[in-house]
């Protein structure tokens, strides 16, 4: 008679077994990521016309702006290339931070990090797949910025580049971390 089955089910990768965290979760993150930057880019585009300003605060304004460029509007000025470049290495990049997830499962932060990096690029290259430019409406400005930025304004940015942010200093972080433990 054949042995019964144990009613347990059975745990299908040694990630699983050792209660690590599955790639599901962080491209789940990075989708959680990517829903709530094209949601709020969506909502402003359709109360804002381009140009427009809401001030919230004494330091903070919602806008629309449109980035033809990268950070700090890096190329926004070039023939139109920029868009397939920038494209190109959003797709590239979420390729490589997809192949670094499966590999590194266990390790938190890191993963934490590169999947809001993931999410905020994937978002970006969205807006430039369908408008040829990223939707901006964060905006700060304090009068100490000034000797950096005109009128103490810095660039306005969006959900998608505060993921960006986050995740680079989320691997900072881990790099730190990770150096200390080796000593």
């Amino acid at each position: 008679m054949p042995a019964a089955k144990s009613a347990k089910p059975v745990r299908s990768s040694r990630a699983a077994a050792r209660g690590t965290p599955s790639l599901a979760l962080w491209l789940g993150l990075a989708l959680l990521v990517v829903v709530l930057d094209q949601l709020s880019k969506t909502l402003v585009a359709s109360r804002f016309v381009l140009g427009d300003s809401v001030t919230i605060t004494p330091w903070f304004n919602l806008v629309r702006a449109h980035n033809a460029g990268a950070a700090f509007s890096f190329l926004a000025d070039a023939a139109g290339w920029q868009r397939w470049f920038f494209v190109g290495l959003g797709a590239v990049a979420s390729a490589f931070i997809v192949w670094m997830l499966r590999r590194h499962p266990g390790e938190r932060l890191f993963c934490l990090a590169v999947s809001l990096i993931l999410g905020g690029a994937v978002g970006n290259v969205i807006d430039r797949l369908l408008h040829g430019h990223v939707i901006d409406f964060l905006q700060f400005h304090w009068a100490f910025l000034a000797p950096v930025f005109p009128g103490g304004y810095f660039p306005s940015f969006n959900i998608a580049d505060a993921a960006i942010t986050a995740g680079a200093i989320g691997l900072i972080l881990d790099e730190l971390l990770r150096v200390r433990r080796s000593r």
